[in-house]
């Protein structure tokens, strides 16, 4: 089955999608070319086709079954390698701004929490934290671009839009409360 996307005028390429289980509910990647494109924790690859820029949208996508790169990465993941998902590359465009905010973000260590203003600062944009919120807010590839290691800055947790529970999940198996 091959699940049609894309808009008039987009490169024509074919991506694939592969949904796992894991310990936080369904956890679906988009690949292509050996990048992820988009990713998250739900099942609706439509929706995650809506998060990939226009330019970067796939004219088609064919699920797959099995092994692959990205997949793999998270599995190694919740079985403990939490650096797995920073060693996949990761195709997102939009402005400079973000794009520089979601290569900081790619910088933040596993167990490693920053506020909204620190990473303002790691984006060389101090006064840039309503900007450096927009990048989380945006970003199409949760796990391999890690927003969720970031905080507001009285240290609640703030938005995610996959749910608070799953951010507070992730940041937790980050410290080493469960597995």
């Amino acid at each position: 089955m091959t699940v049609a996307a894309g808009t008039a005028g987009t490169a024509v390429t074919t991506a694939t999608t592969n949904t796992i289980t894991t310990p936080d509910g369904p956890f679906t990647v988009i690949t292509a070319d050996g990048s992820v494109l988009a990713s998250g924790w739900t099942d609706d690859v439509g929706s995650l086709l809506a998060l990939i820029h226009p330019a970067l949208r796939p004219g088609a996508v064919e699920p797959v079954v099995g092994a692959t790169p990205a997949v793999d990465a998270v599995r190694a993941y919740y079985d403990g390698d939490l650096q797995a998902p920073a060693r996949l590359a990761v195709r997102q465009r939009s402005g400079p701004y973000r794009e520089s905010a979601w290569e900081t973000l790619r910088q933040v260590a596993p167990g490693e929490r920053v506020t909204y203003t620190e990473l303002a600062a790691r984006t060389g944009r101090p006064g840039a934290v309503r900007a450096a919120a927009g990048a989380c807010a945006m970003n199409a590839a949760a796990l391999f671009v890690p927003c969720h290691r970031v905080l507001r800055s009285d240290g609640a947790l703030g938005g995610f839009r996959y749910g608070l529970p799953i951010k507070e999940s992730l940041l937790g198996r980050e410290h080493g409360d469960r597995r």
